[in-house]
């Protein structure tokens, strides 16, 4: 087992959702292996399409960070909106807070760490990663 891994983003294996306007997700945290926190990646194809689907993570009790790797984001949070350009990272540290974010550019790329105290339970659907193999 190695104790590291490269690779670049785009080749990663992409899952979705199942909506068909999902933005591209990279499953950064399963495909390389990683169990102390979740992360992801995020493309959009077209203005307004929505990175992070409304949610909040009170019951998993997650902190979540989002870094804004290319493009801007438009983020409500709470009720209020509030402008995430390429560079600007946004932390999201009380895990009731309700979130969403939509690409405000084409190709806005959307970096997502989320982790709380203790070890990382993703909340995703296991389902999405069928046939994407962990790093042993």
């Amino acid at each position: 087992m190695s104790r590291w891994r490269v690779s670049p983003i785009t080749d990663l294996p992409v899952v979705s959702d199942g909506g068909p306007d999902d933005a591209v997700w990279y499953p950064l945290q399963h495909a390389l292996g990683i169990d102390a926190f979740g992360t992801n990646v995020f493309v959009a194809g077209h203005v307004d399409q929505v990175l992070v689907e409304e949610h909040d993570e009170g019951k998993s009790g997650q902190q979540e960070l989002y870094v804004v790797l290319d493009g801007s984001a438009s983020f409500e949070l709470d009720g209020e909106e509030t402008r995430v350009e390429r560079g600007d990272a946004l932390a999201v540290t009380e895990p009731s807070v309700r979130r969403r974010a939509r690409a405000l550019t084409a190709g806005t790329m959307l970096l997502v760490v989320g982790s709380a105290n203790g070890p990382f339970e993703s909340t995703w659907n296991p389902a999405h990663f069928t046939g994407i193999p962990r790093p042993e």
